[in-house]
């Protein structure tokens, strides 16, 4: 993964997407080539991404019918969206509010907080392509957990209840992936503990994205395809422009923002994938830019391993993938061919 600052060059040709697209974001043979999209609101219901409803988990008379529903998803999808999930809506739309104001600041102030060379945290262009192509998309990554390893040097202070509103969010997110998690636990027949503890107190990232508007987004990408690395990925759409698309049966699937206040979607990272053995899949999805509308999304990422090593838990029978240290496969990770298919965990099964 490369990272850059984003300079003034790019933060114009942002501002006004009338302007020539700066070669180094045109992508135009790329897009097509990625495969077919699914016509968005046809007649087949199967493409679309499922839905688990957080309050038919928690009640008795439901709970085993949405489990099993949460763990088709979870195998077939590797991706659902999540509604009456019980995160505080007032922080949620703090956390959208600010996010907002923070992308519209100018660029002198959100450069503030910079991405420094060789580093991950901080404001800038976080993905590049092995060609050296730009996304066409401005991001801003920091570490929220654990607690003693954030670094506030990289946290915005503008506005002024930004810091305390990814504190708050982010902490929530990390509850609900624990709920999550215990659910989970359920559908793949295992006790709750080898898994909770295998996230509880491990790395969890946050990545607010901005996409602005392309007159012509058939020759960009908001992000190119990949497969997220982290064990769970909670992904809160601020606005309802559409945009991300998933992989599944061999063609793009648009995921449409459901009409309810902060829905989330969730997805199956690699790390995951390795600790289910298998049984839970992470897939490839992608970020298509829209022609007038900007896009905004919150992406919190909750890391796993046990022990520092990425491996299957040893209740799920004969592992399929070969342990790797995190470090390590981390490397392998951020190597991988994005946009051929080609993962690095598929290099660890046996």
């Amino acid at each position: 993964m490369n990272r850059d600052i984003i300079a003034q060059d790019a933060a114009m040709a942002f501002a006004d997407h009338h302007l020539h697209i700066p070669d180094r974001f045109v992508r135009a043979d790329e897009v097509p080539a990625a495969g077919e999209v699914v016509v968005v609101g046809g007649d087949d219901e199967s493409s679309e991404l499922p839905v688990v409803d957080m309050a038919r988990l928690l009640d008795p008379e439901h709970r085993e019918e949405e489990i099993a529903w949460l763990g088709s998803a979870c195998r077939s999808w590797g991706f659902f969206q999540l509604i009456n999930h019980g995160v505080d809506q007032a922080v949620i739309q703090k956390m959208k509010e600010n996010t907002v104001q923070f992308f519209e600041l100018p660029l002198e102030d959100k450069n503030t907080v910079a991405v420094r060379p060789g580093g991950i945290e901080g404001f800038g262009h976080h993905f590049r392509s092995s060609a050296g192509k730009l996304d066409w998309a401005e991001n801003l990554i920091v570490q929220t957990q654990p607690f003693q390893q954030r670094n506030l040097d990289f946290w915005p202070s503008n506005p002024p209840t930004f810091r305390d509103s990814i504190d708050k969010y982010t902490t929530e997110m990390s509850n609900l992936a624990m709920r999550l998690l215990r659910f989970m636990a359920s559908d793949l027949g295992v006790e709750q503990e080898p898994l909770l503890a295998a996230f509880r107190g491990k790395r969890q990232s946050t990545a607010l994205h901005h996409y602005p508007p392309c007159r012509h987004p058939e020759k960009v990408i908001g992000i190119a395809p990949h497969s997220d690395g982290f064990g769970l990925t909670l992904l809160l759409q601020v606005d309802d422009t559409p945009g991300l698309q998933v992989s599944n049966g061999g063609r793009w699937h648009p995921v449409r923002p459901l009409p309810v206040p902060g829905a989330f979607v969730i997805n199956i990272g690699e790390s995951l994938e390795v600790l289910t053995n298998g049984l839970y899949t992470s897939v490839f999805h992608r970020v298509v830019v829209d022609a007038e509308r900007d896009r905004v999304t919150v992406a919190v990422f909750q890391d796993a391993c046990i022990d520092g090593v990425l491996k299957p838990l040893p209740e799920l029978g004969e592992p399929r993938y070969h342990a790797i240290g995190k470090s390590e496969y981390f490397k392998g990770h951020t190597t991988e061919v994005v946009g051929q298919g080609e993962r690095f965990i598929d290099t660890l099964k046996k």
